[in-house]
């Protein structure tokens, strides 16, 4: 028999109740959203341990969660609306799965009896859409199947690669009562993400140490899936057992510590036109062994890359079958975990002596002089000495290195890919794969809710701080102690350095703005927030922002000095 509450109502437990039971088994803590209708049949606080943080946006709610999952190595779950919520949490769905994140999407859907896709009022066919960017999306047909829905979603979310899962509730069945009778197993949970493993990945392993004994160079590549595999610490001890200089793709920086000497850094395509130095040479070119560690051609580094110099032997490392042969066709490829392969590695190079790392000396020469820059420009600051103000006091506020510098998306990105401080895994981050425009703001909530007594720093460019800064409120709300740096030139650098590189010109009207008061903006959100003008009005507004314990912004004038040659990487 059905209890009744003294309104008329039946307590007993809803689809609603079940499903945030099972996201609770699974170690869900947070869901981050924006609710509509189906308000009537979920309030979020059927179970204790679980709380909503509502966004302003259902982007900011995908990319919430892709960070938190990313950095706690957990699924994570993100909530919208039917129809436009839905369609509008796809960016974010987007972003987790292209940047790897185990992420549980729900949106509601029309009642059961009234899905007719792009006939009914708000109703598209959410899982239509969905499908082709998770790894499993499905639309709940009856209420007792929540429990196993999400045992399939969490499944399907941590198999490498990792990625998102989405499932659509049609409002009256998020409200209906469930069988209490029925029995489920405990949540299981993967411990770290499910990868494949081929037979015969030993000897494959061999061939691979044989190489490494016989490389007067080797390289070791590292991508976000070693992170994941939890080969950070045996990575570390393999490259300075054998003194082998650790290359890393945009997520993987802090693989080894910014000032490690065996780190040389984080590649992206755009680093010799920055630089207006050869990197990519002096990094790549007296390589002879590259062993890519977790390799993913969606992280963005790509093999013509490190196809610098002379003839080179390649080992990939991946726990997925190669799904790009056509890009890169390994000599030596190796299926299974990172961390398994790894401790072989180790192995097997036990009686191995120490090799001689190729010297990148001019090339940190050439970063330092960047980073030194004691130029005052008339026309704003260079994002160069930006970043070098941020590692200043990142450094001096993070203990132990314990902090994280957010990169949303533009053309200073690849200053924080060259530049910025990472001492840890995912000390950096930023939107690898997809790249999605205004991930800024969202990953800095999903980080500092991670990370809650560390620092985080973000750095903006205007156009995409602006395309989500709605979201500001979000971080006032929640009173996160996140310090925001925008860089504005009123322009969208990256498409202008486009324009002159295919071009030799710039289109004002498809890449300008007019002015934004971006202090203005943050206080009429609840930020206090300054204007900086040189580097040492940035270093005290960091320093003051560092240590106020709540958000603050920056806003910060700059202006690239670029040039359309140098960046031929992009094009190969």
């Amino acid at each position: 028999m059905s209890r009744v509450s003294t309104t008329g109502k039946s307590t007993n437990p809803t689809t609603a109740h079940a499903l945030l039971r099972r996201l609770h088994d699974h170690g869900v803590r947070t869901v981050f959203g924006v609710v509509g209708r189906e308000a009537a049949s979920i309030l979020f606080d059927e179970v204790d341990g679980i709380d909503f943080v509502l966004t302003r946006h259902e982007f900011t709610a995908g990319v919430a969660a892709d960070v938190l999952a990313r950095i706690s190595g957990r699924p994570q779950a993100c909530w919208a609306t039917l129809g436009p919520g839905m369609t509008n949490l796809s960016t974010g769905v987007a972003t987790s799965v292209l940047d790897r994140s185990p992420v549980i999407a729900l949106a509601a859907q029309s009642e059961s009896h009234d899905i007719f896709p792009n006939d009914t009022h708000q109703c598209l066919d959410s899982a239509a859409v969905m499908r082709p960017m998770t790894k499993y999306a499905v639309e709940l047909q009856r209420p007792d199947d929540i429990t196993d829905l999400v045992d399939s979603a969490v499944s399907a979310a941590m198999t490498e690669p990792v990625g998102p899962s989405f499932i659509s509730l049609p409002v009256d069945l998020l409200g209906s009562e469930i069988d209490t009778s029925l029995e489920h197993p405990g949540a299981r949970t993967p411990a770290k993400p499910i990868g494949a493993v081929e037979d015969g990945w030993q000897e494959a392993a061999g061939r691979a140490a044989e190489l490494v004994a016989s490389a007067q160079h080797p390289v070791l590549v590292v991508g976000a899936a070693a992170i994941r595999s939890g080969a950070v610490p045996a990575i570390r001890a393999l490259a300075e057992r054998l003194n082998i200089p650790v290359i890393t793709t945009y997520i993987a920086k802090g693989v080894l510590p910014h000032g490690h000497e065996l780190n040389y850094g984080a590649v992206t395509g755009y680093m010799d036109g920055i630089l207006s130095f050869p990197a990519l040479e002096t990094l790549f070119g007296p390589a002879d062994v590259i062993l890519t560690v977790g390799y993913d051609y969606a992280e963005d580094l790509r093999p013509s890359m490190w196809r610098h110099g002379g003839e080179k032997t390649t080992v990939r490392i991946s726990p997925t079958a190669n799904p790009i042969p056509r890009v890169y066709r390994p000599d030596v490829d190796v299926v299974t975990d990172v961390l398994a392969f790894v401790e072989h590695l180790d192995a097997a190079t036990a009686g191995l002596a120490a090799k001689t790392p190729h010297d990148i000396t001019p090339l940190r020469e050439r970063i330092a002089e960047f980073l030194a820059d004691p130029t005052s420009y008339d026309d704003g600051m260079r994002v160069h000495q930006v970043m070098d103000s941020m590692n200043t006091v990142m450094e001096e506020t993070a203990e132990d290195g314990e902090g994280t510098i957010v990169s949303d998306i533009g053309f200073f990105r690849h200053y924080g890919v060259l530049f910025a401080r990472a001492d840890q895994p995912y000390g950096f981050l930023t939107s690898a794969g997809c790249s999605s425009f205004g991930y800024g703001i969202p990953a800095a909530i999903g980080a500092q809710l991670a990370r809650p007594g560390q620092p985080t720093f973000l750095i903006a460019g205007d156009g995409g701080f602006h395309s989500n800064s709605s979201d500001l409120e979000t971080i006032a709300r929640l009173n996160l102690p996140i310090v925001t740096v925008v860089v504005n030139n009123d322009t969208n650098g990256l498409i202008e350095l486009y324009q002159n590189m295919g071009h030799h010109r710039s289109h004002d009207p498809a890449v300008k703005f007019t002015g934004v008061d971006f202090v203005a903006l943050a206080q009429a959100n609840g930020v206090e927030a300054v204007k900086a003008s040189s580097r040492e009005e940035l270093l005290s507004a960091l320093r003051k922002g560092a240590g106020l314990g709540r958000p603050f912004l920056i806003e910060v004038p700059v202006n690239y000095d670029f040039q359309a040659g140098g960046f031929g990487a992009l094009s190969i």
